[in-house]
């Protein structure tokens, strides 16, 4: 048994998220979470909301409320949606915890102490209509690269460039919308990435099993232009992490926080200790090499927007510490998931959102569709008539419709039991070296964290069965021979539970639902698929269960893709 740490890029908390943040970091997590459970292993799972920052602040006055009660509504709100998706966190933890403010504040400490964090006189954008310092979400304006007329401060959500708020055409507050703005003189600390580049450098080289994405865009940063730049760690802002060097009051600092990409990183760690306050847990041996964290994997999973704060600036901030934290193993990236031949997008409302899709369909349906189309070598979209295809063809017509012909056979042959039959024949035991092929191809795509070929060999085991089924046809079998179809229904019905087990990780409540038609609480991993698929032995009672998944009718489809046509209010 191994220990595996999970994290998954922690959501903003500015809103209900789209489909493409649930499969571009939660989901795909979820997946390898399952998975390694289901092989035995401990797993840590752990995420949180993203609460500092402007994103927050910006949504709780457009919500007419104080960010503090406005956070917290939104946490109750997407730990809600996370829990209607399955998603199986050990724990859904918050930025903005006393635990995150303490271990935040501990290594700014520790990397002011070690030389790494410089004060710096910078000019930045006051609003004198508002009468405060302008961070850059707080600006948006015309991107000087494509001249999209909502680019933020920080970056255009359009063309993804990389922006100051001073390069913006035509800046205006995003608070107030006044343009009456001018650049004033105010004091920052940064943190001095510039110093650990080299160290970062060979780090990154070491990690020769990483996606070419992930790599790809570290390496960027550390060697394009002028290579890896020390970043701004604090914010004039109100609310956030209050700027200490420790425990210590940080003179110079007063009234600035940190900024949100220096806290939000840290909160994997302090969810982590979140949680053990909360169950009596033992957060250390996950997270520090002197407390038995040295044999955990530390696996990430994120949007590639996010990649450079994983890659560069959190592992600055732990090898600056000094001290002996756990650094990620293994980082999962994923492209982009587009909306109908657009881009999805929170601030804008563009797109089909969390809430909206469990509103219309329960999560299996979402879970296997967005997995099984992950963004993982390049962006890939979502449209309706793919979304319909995938489902009905996957789900209603291979796995569900195994499950229903099977069931059903049986009940009107042989009853509500498992038939007393024979050894398998020839058939059967060339579907189980079949099976054993695949089920190793399968288990091989898992542990590489290749998601859509794990999806592609999951589906290809479920054709598998009815395949067998449609070529065995026992409903023709019986009228000849009704010891050998008692065979082939034995084995049909062992199909539907190890189908229960092995997708499990993919579609939870499918699976549950099998298993609890199949009467059995065995989810042991097929190690040994010809024992497997003697699970359930003669006289074993089952039931047949209600319709898996039902098909989308092109009346749905088109009902749904004219309510999601404009954007969301």
């Amino acid at each position: 048994m191994s220990r595996i740490l999970i994290t998954s890029a922690i959501p903003y908390i500015n809103g209900i998220k789209h489909l493409g943040n649930l499969v571009g970091s939660q989901l795909p997590a979820d997946l390898f979470a399952r998975y390694n459970r289901a092989r035995g292993h401990e797993v840590m799972f752990i995420c949180a909301t993203d609460e500092h920052g402007t994103p927050a602040e910006l949504a709780a006055a457009k919500a007419g409320k104080p960010v503090a009660e406005f956070c917290a509504e939104m946490h109750a709100v997407q730990a809600q949606i996370a829990d209607g998706f399955r998603l199986s966190f050990d724990h859904f933890g918050r930025s903005s915890s006393p635990q995150n403010h303490k271990l935040t504040q501990h290594f700014a400490g520790r990397l002011k102490a070690a030389g790494l964090i410089e004060e710096v006189s910078e000019k930045q954008v006051y609003s004198n209509a508002d009468g405060r310092f302008l961070p850059d979400r707080y600006i948006e304006g015309i991107c000087p690269n494509c001249g999209y007329d909502k680019a933020r401060g920080d970056q255009c959500e359009n063309c993804t460039k990389q922006l100051d708020p001073t390069d913006l055409i035509e800046p205006r507050s995003a608070i107030s919308g006044s343009t009456d703005l001018e650049v004033r003189e105010t004091k920052h600390l940064y943190l001095r990435q510039s110093a650990l580049k080299d160290e970062l450098d060979k780090w990154i080289d070491t990690k020769t099993d990483w996606p070419v994405l992930t790599t790809s865009i570290a390496k960027k940063w550390l060697h394009d232009g002028d290579g890896l730049q020390d970043r701004g760690i604090t914010r004039d802002l109100d609310w956030g992490v209050p700027v200490k060097d420790g425990e210590n009051d940080w003179p110079g600092m007063e009234g600035k926080v940190f900024y949100v990409w220096f806290d939000a990183p840290i909160e994997y760690i302090a969810a982590t200790k979140e949680w053990a306050d909360k169950t009596g847990g033992d957060w250390e041996r996950w997270w520090r090499t002197d407390k038995g964290a040295d044999d955990v994997r530390y696996i990430q999973f994120m949007g590639k927007d996010n990649v450079p704060f994983h890659t560069l600036s959190f592992p600055a901030t732990i090898k600056g510490s000094g001290e002996p934290w756990k650094l990620v193993d293994y980082i999962k990236s994923f492209n982009y998931l587009n909306y109908d031949g657009g881009q999805f997008s929170t601030s804008q409302g563009r797109g089909i959102f969390q809430d909206q899709a469990l509103e219309i369909l329960p999560a299996d349906y979402w879970r296997w569709w967005l997995l099984s189309h992950a963004p993982e070598s390049n962006d890939s979209e979502f449209t309706w008539e793919n979304f319909q295809a995938g489902v009905n063809k996957d789900l209603a017509d291979v796995l569900g419709n195994f499950v229903s012909r099977i069931t059903k056979f049986c009940r009107s042959k042989f009853g509500e039991a498992v038939p007393e039959a024979g050894d398998y024949g020839s058939a059967e035991l060339a579907l189980i070296a079949e099976l054993e092929t695949r089920i190793q191809a399968y288990v091989a795509q898992m542990e590489a964290m290749e998601v859509r070929k794990a999806a592609t060999e999951l589906r290809a085991i479920w054709v598998a069965g009815n395949e067998y089924l449609q070529s065995a046809a026992p409903w023709s079998t019986f009228k000849e021979d009704e010891a050998k179809a008692a065979a082939q229904v034995r084995l049909g019905l062992n199909l539907v539970r190890l189908y229960a087990v092995l997708s499990a990780p993919f579609i939870p409540d499918a699976s549950a639902k099998m298993l609890s038609a199949m009467n059995t609480l065995d989810t042991d991993w097929p190690d040994d698929v010809s024992a497997a698929l003697s699970a359930l032995s003669g006289g074993h009672e089952f039931a047949v269960p209600d319709v898996l998944f039902a098909k989308i009718s092109d009346e749905d489809r088109e009902s749904w893709q004219d309510r999601f046509a404009g954007t969301r209010d």
